[in-house]
């Protein structure tokens, strides 16, 4: 089942990648694909809904205390205006909910997240950076309490 659910995801995620290239647009315009690395690391997408909201997907292996396949969506905010001194490029801070899902071989995992972080926008470039901390509440199959955190690099189609 865990195999069945993996393949899915990854076929979704890459078929949204591939139907957006046509032409490399500057970061934050639509959807960004990169790598993250931290807890979890692996592939991360983002999509611009227009203005200062996204949607980030993760799909990520667990390399702490779970060592198992995680997987993330979350809805994001961004303000720009709480670092507008930047010479260069855009460094907006983002918060969101969302929820988590890991697949471990003895159990499923699933969480509420709250991310927060920061995203550089290079200008005129098709790059961005990230660091992100998300504190998360597990809500089955147990309740307690978790952080996610690590460092990325989207390129945007």
């Amino acid at each position: 089942m865990k195999k069945i659910l993996i393949s899915v995801f990854l076929t979704a995620f890459l078929s949204i990648s591939l139907t957006t290239i046509s032409q490399a647009q500057q970061a934050g315009e639509g959807v960004g694909i990169g790598f993250m690395v931290g807890e979890p690391t692996g592939l991360s997408l983002k999509s611009w809904t227009g203005g200062n909201n996204a949607f980030d997907v993760g799909l990520a292996w667990s390399l702490g205390r779970y060592d198992a396949v995680n997987i993330h969506a979350d809805y994001l905010w961004h303000n720009y205006d709480l670092f507008s001194e930047i010479e260069s490029g855009t460094l907006p801070f983002y918060y969101g909910i969302g929820g988590r899902l890991i697949l471990a071989d003895d159990d499923a995992v699933i969480g509420a997240r709250i991310p927060i972080g920061l995203n550089y926008l290079f200008d005129n470039s098709p790059v961005g950076l990230f660091l992100e901390v998300a504190p998360i509440f597990n809500l089955a199959p147990e309740t307690d309490f978790d952080v996610d955190g690590g460092l990325g690099v989207r390129f945007y189609l």
